[in-house]
């Protein structure tokens, strides 16, 4: 039996606070001498250093933790009697579904270590996060024992096949195992779906902690998305692997139909960033990436602008700074200011126009006043499933105290249709 203890201890150690806010950081070398002296070409090649900037949120540390610990359940699970017992039984029953005969259903002797979810839109930096998270726990390497000799790898990541199909699914674990581990578990492809649950249950028992499946928003559309999840919780159960699905929000609603994916769907979940400390130190270390010729600083109505014209989603203010200096550079303007940024915002994403409309502050009308201060600048996504209950029940309490009409005041907030 393989000794777990020693797989965990060639984990790295779990960092926390500012420690772990150092290590996720990924901030490029600014080139002052590109931006002054640079060519057309090589500034605009520099420009793609927007791309590689990280600064971990409160997202990215949660999400660290959960993927730590989650591994490291995993671990205790395996290297006891029970995986021997497992391993056996799952190979009598794979024998079984090969020749037709006795027991054909898997028993889940070990049992199931964990399981979770990581709910966010689209663009907010989960994948990110989790990147970089698993490249800190990982450390880039594969574990290696010698008594018995075997390879381990601390997390597989893969995503969910568009059209949830079970097979595919169990391939493409299969393969990624190989082309890490230099083995050829994915030569089964004659298997039928069934021994595949086995194959795959056998190899994650002995050679993987944590299966990340991302894009697991597929199985919502999808007649097969029951039966994918169900595979899922069979490898959980005979395998002790800890699983984390990664998708967004649509997911959720296929999760909630049944009490046993409920259950499985317990964990993060996250929306855009809130206009707060952490968003205004993003858009400033991002501003200051400039390689246009004119240097200009930021302030705070060009982050109210970019949160205004971003949602809060930060993929969408590294692609609106980068796009504005693209085409200052290439129309001789040589400046990133609002202006550019919203040729950038108007020309480069107007295919998000229907899912960010940016919201004016709203100004004091008569003798109705809301008197708010500290408002904070508030984006509406259409259709958004973000839009909270209690700020509609708050908002509801405010315009009747007031006497203003209710319709008016959230049409400000999200997309209303009169039918």
């Amino acid at each position: 039996m393989i000794n777990m203890n020693k797989v965990i201890k060639e984990l790295p150690d779990m960092l926390s606070g500012n420690e772990l806010q150092k290590a996720m950081s990924i901030i490029p070398k600014y080139d002052k001498q590109i931006q002054e002296d640079g060519s057309m070409t090589e500034r605009l090649l520099k420009l793609s250093d927007l791309y590689s900037i990280y600064i971990p949120s409160q997202m990215s540390t949660e999400i660290y933790s959960k993927l730590y610990l989650g591994i490291i359940r995993s671990m205790q699970k395996k290297g006891n009697k029970l995986t021997v017992q497992q391993f056996n039984s799952t190979y009598r029953t794979m024998q079984n579904i090969k020749n037709k005969t006795g027991n054909q259903q898997y028993d889940g002797i070990i049992g199931g270590s964990d399981s979770f979810t990581i709910i966010g839109a689209s663009g907010i930096g989960k994948s990110s996060a989790i990147s970089r998270a698993l490249n800190l726990i990982e450390a880039n390497h594969v574990i290696e024992i010698e008594q018995p000799y075997t390879k381990i790898l601390p997390c597989l990541t893969v995503q969910c096949p568009f059209d949830s199909s079970v097979k595919g699914l169990l391939l493409e674990i299969l393969r990624k195992v190989d082309e890490q581990l230099g083995t050829d578990y994915a030569q089964t492809k004659r298997f039928t779906t069934d021994m595949l649950i086995g194959a795959v249950s056998q190899v994650c028992l002995n050679h993987i902690g944590l299966l990340v499946v991302d894009e697991i928003q597929n199985v919502v559309n999808s007649k097969n998305g029951k039966n994918l999840i169900g595979s899922l919780t069979q490898l959980i159960n005979n395998s002790g692997i800890s699983i984390c699905m990664v998708g967004t929000p649509d997911s959720e609603i296929f999760f909630e139909q049944a009490m046993q994916l409920a259950r499985r769907s317990v964990g993060l979940k996250y929306t855009a960033l809130p206009y707060d400390e952490h968003f205004c130190e993003v858009c400033e270390c991002l501003f200051s990436y400039q390689y246009v010729k004119n240097i200009t600083y930021i302030n705070s109505t060009t982050i109210e602008w970019l949160y205004q014209h971003s949602a809060g989603v930060i993929s969408i203010v590294v692609s609106l700074i980068h796009d504005a200096q693209e085409i200052a550079i290439l129309n001789g303007r040589e400046v990133l200011d609002i202006k550019s940024l919203d040729e950038a915002y108007n020309n480069r994403l107007s295919m998000l126009h229907d899912y960010i409309r940016p919201t004016m502050r709203k100004k004091s009308i008569g003798n109705n006043k809301i008197k708010k201060q500290n408002i904070i600048t508030t984006l509406s996504i259409k259709n958004s499933a973000d839009i909270q209950t209690d700020l509609i029940q708050s908002l509801a309490k405010e315009c009747k105290k007031d006497g203003t009409d209710i319709v008016e005041i959230l049409s400000q907030h999200i997309t209303i249709e009169v039918i």
